[in-house]
């Protein structure tokens, strides 16, 4: 199985049927699984925190969400997480696409690649890096288990390790 098969599994053994996303070509080898899988309910947004109103809307009527972003549109998220999220313990699991790693191509996504990490650590959110696929199925249950016992949001940032990369 691929890393991309691995989580969509991941992803239904913890009851997540809610899937916002931004489009990005990194992460599509897994938002094409899931627009597939009838088992997913899949919305693309325009923003990011377009896509933490969706996965925060879907949590209040029962529904487990995660949202599928790039690092860069991170930071368009940080109000929705800071003022919504957080203080009104909604448990959404972000999968968020690391930019400015290994063989980037565009200079303007090193800036908010390298900072991803540290801002979550400034804001108390638990993270964890996905790096090596065959480690990632254990990584992912894990994080989901204790992202909704924790009722907290909690990153899992996916490097090009992972899936590879964005190709210029």
């Amino acid at each position: 199985m691929t890393w991309a098969e691995d989580m969509v599994g991941c992803l239904k053994e913890s009851d997540v049927s809610l899937i916002a996303f931004v489009p990005d070509i990194s992460i599509a080898q897994v938002t094409q699984l899931l627009q597939e899988d009838p088992y997913f309910h899949v919305v693309s947004a325009t923003r990011e925190e377009e896509a933490i109103g969706i996965a925060a809307g879907a949590y209040a009527v029962g529904r487990n969400a995660a949202v599928f972003m790039q690092s860069s549109g991170f930071g368009n998220s940080i109000n929705a997480i800071n003022s919504l999220c957080i203080p009104c313990r909604i448990p959404i699991p972000l999968f968020i696409n690391l930019r400015g790693e290994l063989n980037e191509f565009n200079i303007a996504q090193v800036p908010m690649g390298r900072s991803t990490r540290p801002i979550l650590d400034v804001l108390g959110i638990t993270n964890y890096t996905l790096d090596d696929p065959r480690k990632m199925p254990a990584l992912v249950s894990g994080a989901l288990k204790l992202c909704y016992a924790s009722r907290e949001p909690l990153a899992l940032c996916m490097t090009p390790l992972l899936h590879e990369g964005k190709l210029a």
